[in-house]
């Protein structure tokens, strides 16, 4: 993969940094799929920097840092020229177990400030350009611990303050307090809650969407069977969608959407991937996919899809393939649903 440089970038949201159209989500790399390969993560990373991709998305809680050291790596063992132009969105906040379970959520400023710390460290970076907190802390209020972020803005350490998994109310609370450059929230073809209230809100505060599970966590890739064998800690093993009847159900979606791709003579996963970055424009926000990729053919795969055109009859029939609302079982296990305010 090399280099395009024809493809131009976007902005997040009227105050973000300018970012290439596709962002590398690295969670992957570190948590909740299985054992991943070191060495293709670090040469994945490297790949996306040499295609253009400069937004590398993660969260000091993904492998319990596991997961800012390997960017670290990759970043100290790239060229000059691709460390430079490389961006980090760092999720913090989620409390977790020495077992690995999750306990809540900390947004209180000092905890802020101690997250941000420890992940400066990490990344062996003076700056982190995206800061937000994984969840809303129930106990804080979202005015607080936006302004300890911006309090690391004015301090340098914070080049620009995102948000994840919040919803409207939520979102022009934070934007009263200091600009937001994007929110970060699931959409894809088979969860497009965010369409009703919260991506028209985002769009009217000039806040952009970086887009995680476009691919529903490899669900709708085209790449999933059903009678695939889940490694031991895999979260599909308990996310609701990959479950008995659920499973079935929503691989009958993809069957549905395969079609469409073999018409258009691309992948299931560009489609889906395509779909997502053509709401963008049609609905007035810059929408810039994360794509999980934990393998150089994947990631290729992904890059694919900016060579892909939908006319209006083309998006016609992706949303017949996958009509809205369609899929069966929750995005997340119940317990997890009850932390996301963007689901309230």
């Amino acid at each position: 993969m090399t280099k395009n440089e024809n493809i131009q970038t976007t902005t997040l949201g009227s105050t973000g940094p300018s970012v290439f159209p596709l962002g590398l989500g690295c969670m992957g790399m570190s948590a909740l799929y299985g054992e991943a390969d070191r060495a293709e993560s670090l040469a994945t990373i490297h790949a996306a920097l040499d295609a253009g991709i400069t937004l590398l998305d993660t969260g000091d809680f993904y492998g319990m840092g596991h997961n800012e050291l390997l960017i670290n790596e990759a970043l100290r063992t790239a060229p000059a020229a691709a460390r430079e132009q490389a961006l980090t969105s760092v999720k913090f906040g989620a409390l977790r177990t020495v077992e690995g379970g999750f306990t809540g959520y900390d947004g209180r400023p000092a905890a802020v400030k101690n997250f941000l710390a420890y992940s400066l460290q990490r990344l062996g970076r003076d700056h982190i350009d995206i800061y937000r907190i994984a969840r809303v802390d129930p106990d804080v209020p979202i005015e607080e611990t936006v302004g300890a972020i911006a309090e690391a803005v004015q301090a340098g350490h914070v080049r620009h303050i995102g948000l994840s998994e919040v919803g409207a109310d939520t979102l022009r609370r934070a934007a009263a307090v200091a600009p937001i450059s994007d929110l970060q929230i699931e959409y894809s073809l088979i969860s497009r809650g965010i369409e009703d209230e919260i991506l028209p809100t985002a769009r009217e505060l000039g806040i952009g969407i970086t887009a995680y599970g476009v691919l529903s966590r490899g669900l709708i890739s085209g790449h999933f069977t059903r009678d695939r064998a889940l490694a031991p800690g895999d979260f599909r093993g308990m996310s609701p969608r990959f479950q008995g009847g659920n499973l079935d159900r929503n691989l009958g979606l993809v069957d549905a959407l395969r079609k469409v791709a073999e018409e258009k003579g691309v992948s299931v996963a560009q489609t889906a991937i395509a779909w997502v970055l053509a709401q963008g424009p049609r609905h007035g926000v810059d929408i810039v996919p994360l794509v999980g990729a934990r393998r150089r053919d994947r990631l290729a795969e992904a890059l694919g899809a900016m060579d892909i055109t939908f006319s209006a009859a083309d998006l016609a029939a992706v949303e017949e393939a996958v009509p809205a609302g369609a899929a069966a079982g929750e995005r997340y296990p119940e317990a997890q649903m009850a932390h996301l305010d963007s689901e309230r």
